[in-house]
């Protein structure tokens, strides 16, 4: 089973009832069963802010929060080193060449250099990705 890049949309529907897919489940069991899942180092960020978001506006309370949060932690997630090193070069030329904002470059980046399809919901970044020649998953 090859390893995929996860985009903080793909997991995020992972934590709200109204946004769960047979799509994004399956891709959950897979992660739970050992697919390797690869994230930019700004993904933990991106996760907490929609968490931080989404209490706000009580789409969920802290109780649901600690446990989606939880369940992320205990899937393996690989963060990349990289991450970091890349943001004023590959990464921004990536923003640059697919009209991305940085942050969702980061993941194209990363798919890019790994050789490892996206599991995104973002659109934007979706059609990135077929010009790029990244395989989208979701």
């Amino acid at each position: 089973m090859i390893g995929l890049v996860l985009d903080s949309s793909a997991v995020l529907s992972w934590g709200f009832a109204d946004e769960a897919t047979s799509a994004g489940d399956a891709l959950l069991r897979e992660v739970q069963s050992g697919r390797r899942a690869w994230v930019p180092a700004l993904w933990h960020l991106e996760v907490a802010n929609a968490m931080l978001y989404a209490k706000k506006r009580g789409r969920i309370d802290q109780a649901g929060v600690e446990k989606f949060l939880a369940t992320l932690q205990g899937l393996g997630i690989e963060v990349d080193d990289q991450t970091m090193a890349l943001a004023w070069s590959k990464t921004l030329n990536q923003g640059e060449n697919y009209d991305l904002s940085v942050f969702d470059a980061a993941y194209l980046e990363l798919a890019l250099r790994l050789g490892l399809p996206l599991a995104t919901l973002d659109r934007p970044l979706r059609a990135a990705c077929a010009k790029a020649g990244v395989k989208v998953l979701l």
